[in-house]
């Protein structure tokens, strides 16, 4: 189909389920250890990019008392034991960080990473988290505004030249003769990817500011939507919605070689309120649910309407289905 069809994956965390062997829940240790070694695999494989989702309680209230590691901690840990897969984010939180922290924060763990750091970011929406945690949660206008700060302060710390300080004086954030050195390998800066659903503010910021856009369990005829949307705001600015913006989704995942196999997986893994036929439909109507061929055929949906980017939320996952994902999906696609 393509020859630069690009695949990531999330790194085993806890936030969503599926991702740790059923044998290793509430074990930290243990899960950890599986974290390290999903991440070495695929970085010896054909994956391009490793990302952790910025959040600080899992996503299912049944699961709130098992365990969710923390975005950055985890991924400084795997950049350092990783040697070629990229390192992002399904997304920064806004919120969470001043921005200037921030560009401090990504552009050491770009060195870490001998620039392979990638910054995904968005508006936050969990307002459960927020409160929990203290944060204030402001409208969703607000929290994309305060995004679209962020992200321009977080470029000026990158790419200020000859060590001059950068102020900025916004409507949410302001910063002072800040300096952010070392500065990132990458030049002009690492990769900015905006995610997010919304589509009258948050499409612009992505517009304005993004390398990549990515949506979030969004089906191809959503992805369509945004794309559409995305030529009309970047036309508007003057950039360039094919050449200026990649595009990119995240899909959850179950690979086996035989759908009976697949069938065992989801039903270890759907909640226990759901069918497998409810599991299934919620996970993107199972688009990315099967057999390889089956995989193939849905992947091949998005890659039709321009997506050439993917980050695979694995279900079941464990070194042979990221090796049968490699070798029968990343290599035939791009062939």
């Amino acid at each position: 189909m393509s020859d630069n069809i690009k695949f990531g994956l999330a790194i085993p965390q806890g936030w969503r389920g599926g991702d740790f062997p059923l044998d290793e829940e509430n074990d930290p240790v243990n899960q950890y250890e599986f974290s390290k070694s999903i991440a070495t695999t695929a970085d010896n494989l054909n994956f391009n990019s490793i990302y952790a989702y910025d959040h600080l309680i899992p996503h299912y209230k049944d699961d709130m008392q098992k365990n969710i590691f923390e975005c950055f901690t985890l991924l400084s840990a795997t950049a350092a034991i990783t040697k070629k897969i990229k390192i992002g984010q399904i997304v920064v939180c806004n919120s969470y960080r001043n921005p200037s922290l921030l560009a401090k924060m990504l552009s050491t763990l770009d060195i870490i990473s001998n620039g392979r750091v990638e910054l995904g970011i968005g508006a936050g929406w969990y307002e459960q988290e927020y409160l929990a945690y203290g944060y204030d949660f402001q409208s969703d206008i607000t929290r994309i505004m305060q995004l679209d700060e962020s992200i321009s302060i977080i470029k000026a710390m990158w790419t200020d030249n000859n060590n001059k300080h950068v102020s900025f004086q916004g409507k949410y954030y302001k910063v002072k003769d800040a300096i952010c050195n070392p500065k990132p390998i990458q030049k002009p800066y690492p990769p900015i990817m905006v995610g997010g659903s919304g589509e009258r503010y948050l499409l612009k910021v992505v517009a304005k500011h993004a390398d990549r856009y990515n949506l979030f369990f969004g089906s191809p005829d959503e992805m369509k939507r945004k794309i559409s949307l995305l030529k009309e705001y970047c036309n508007s600015i003057g950039r360039d919605y094919k050449k200026d913006i990649q595009y990119s989704v995240v899909l959850p995942c179950t690979i086996r070689e035989s759908e009976d196999e697949v069938s065992k997986v989801l039903a270890q893994n759907k909640r226990n309120d759901k069918t497998i036929e409810q599991y299934t439909q919620y996970l993107v109507n199972g688009i990315a649910i099967g057999t390889p061929e089956k995989v193939m055929e849905g992947i091949s949906k998005y890659v039709d309407i321009g997506v050439r980017h993917f980050v695979l939320h694995f279900i079941g996952l464990n070194d042979a289905t990221l090796r049968l994902f490699d070798s029968k999906v990343i290599r035939m696609i791009n062939k």
